[in-house]
């Protein structure tokens, strides 16, 4: 795995490590798995599952076909770009990712679609959306990740955060090695949308 190479091979262990979403759950991997190549963990609206396991509350056999058609060398494309564009971007945005409806417009926007549709993007992003990305099958794995990772953790999440995220964020405040930090404001992208209140939250524990 390129983290775990990247811990061990281009810096010098062991560190802090600041995981947004998805990620938070590769670095607990990370930290459970090699040890001694994290020292401190800041995870910051940390997600386990993808979008549609988490609507539909698991798995589904249909996602594997969505991913099929997505990877079609000929509809793929076409089928992709119908569904990542500037209105469809912007409705999701504000329904679970920025508090703030008018932050993802103008440039922000024209950058969000051109990731979305850089080469190959589409392969990495329906794995993502259907669950194939996640590196967990269930809450009490997750938890018991961040349990054995027995490092520090501090686990900054927002208010407004949609309520099926929010609880599995919620749920790792009862493990005795982490600190919930919640912010009055934002959603799942806070660290976008208000950096520098993420910033001074987490800035004690980097300075410690």
């Amino acid at each position: 795995m390129f983290l775990n190479w990247f811990l061990s091979e281009i810096v010098l262990p062991p560190l802090t490590v600041v995981a947004a979403g998805h990620a938070a759950t590769y670095a607990l991997h990370q930290a459970v798995y090699s040890r001694g190549t994290i020292g401190r963990l800041v995870l910051i609206s940390p997600t386990w599952r993808g979008p549609l396991p988490t609507m539909m509350g698991g798995e589904r056999p249909w996602f594997a076909r969505i991913r099929a058609a997505i990877d079609h060398p000929a509809m793929g494309p076409l089928l992709y770009r119908l569904n990542v564009n500037r209105l469809v971007i912007s409705k999701m945005a504000r329904g679970h990712v920025y508090s703030d409806p008018s932050w993802l417009t103008g440039d922000r926007l024209l950058a969000k679609v051109a990731a979305a549709r850089a080469k190959g993007a589409r392969y990495g992003s329906v794995r993502f959306v259907t669950g194939a990305l996640d590196r967990v099958g269930n809450r009490t794995t997750f938890l018991d990740l961040a349990k054995r990772a027995n490092v520090p953790i501090l686990v900054i999440y927002e208010g407004d955060t949609p309520p099926k995220s929010r609880a599995e964020m919620e749920a790792l405040a009862d493990l005795p090695n982490v600190k919930v930090e919640r912010l009055p404001i934002g959603k799942l992208a806070i660290h976008e949308e208000l950096p520098d209140i993420v910033a001074s939250t987490m800035m004690p524990v980097l300075n410690a």
